[in-house]
């Protein structure tokens, strides 16, 4: 037993003394590499080390080259690798200007369309959480919704049309998040449950069908409520009727709701107040 175990030791410190080996001599050949003035080897290297995913090293050649091919048949294809490099990295704004690049500079090429796709694809990628500022996510619908205006035939457009309507519905979800902080902060320096009926209102029609439709109608059903219990008599019952047909509307549009049985209760509260 005790063989065995001294015999797995040496067997890993083999493997490791191996794979430090192969690093060392890849990198040593990399850094031959990096010197040659030969563009072609650089050029057939780098799309090599792009398609063993070594996006970095890829690029860094292609950059090396880009200046040798310019005004060239190649340089189309380098200028599209170096934006596939930084998708591959995830450098999703570099990726952007790269195929930005290339529809400026071939608005014919044959990988135009790659490219427009590409455009909106990276928007999408780099579209960040809700929470945050959306400038992204707006240009992800801009260049998408040119894409399948231009190729509603094309295998890439199902997969845009997707990305889109996920888009919108994180514009919807950010202007749902606005609405329930207005409708959590109640009376606190002001009347802040108008301004939830306001913002939620206005995302149910810039975001029709979005997957946030229900809670913000919920939202503008709770706040009519409580700024029908925060009225002045004067205007209590008119608010209790309009508060009302909210509640009319909702049971009747979502009438398996999770807010079922609060609706309910808000409905049988106005009902008094309104008679």
């Amino acid at each position: 037993m005790q063989v065995i175990t001294v015999n797995r030791k040496m067997l890993k410190k083999s493997v490791i003394y191996i794979v430090m080996i192969c690093l060392l001599a890849s990198c040593g050949e990399y850094q031959k590499l990096l010197k040659s003035t030969d563009p072609e080897l650089k050029y057939t290297r780098a799309i090599e080390y792009f398609e063993a995913g070594q996006y970095t090293k890829a690029q860094t050649l292609f950059d090396d080259v880009s200046s040798y091919y310019r005004g060239t048949d190649r340089s189309e294809e380098v200028l599209t690798y170096l934006a596939r490099c930084n998708v591959g990295s995830k450098l999703y704004d570099s990726a952007c200007e790269y195929y930005l690049a290339y529809i400026r500079n071939y608005p014919k090429g044959k990988h135009i369309v790659e490219a427009r796709y590409m455009v909106g694809h990276c928007y999408y990628l780099n579209s960040p959480d809700a929470r945050l500022d959306q400038t992204d996510t707006y240009k992800a619908i801009e260049y998408l919704t040119q894409f399948v205006e231009l190729y509603p035939e094309n295998d890439y457009a199902a997969t845009a049309y997707k990305e889109i309507d996920q888009m919108y519905n994180k514009l919807a979800e950010k202007e749902y998040i606005n609405a329930k902080l207005y409708y959590n902060l109640g009376t606190y320096l002001g009347n802040n449950y108008e301004s939830a009926v306001i913002v939620a209102k206005n995302a149910l029609k810039q975001y029709p069908s979005n997957a946030y439709q229900e809670e913000l109608s919920w939202i503008i059903l709770a706040a009519k409520y409580q700024l029908v219990l925060n009225s002045v008599s004067e205007l209590r019952v008119e608010r209790a009727r309009d508060a009302y047909d909210e509640y009319y509307s909702f049971v009747t549009e979502y009438p398996q709701s999770k807010h079922s049985k609060a609706a309910e209760k808000i409905g049988t509260e106005l009902k008094k107040i309104t008679k």
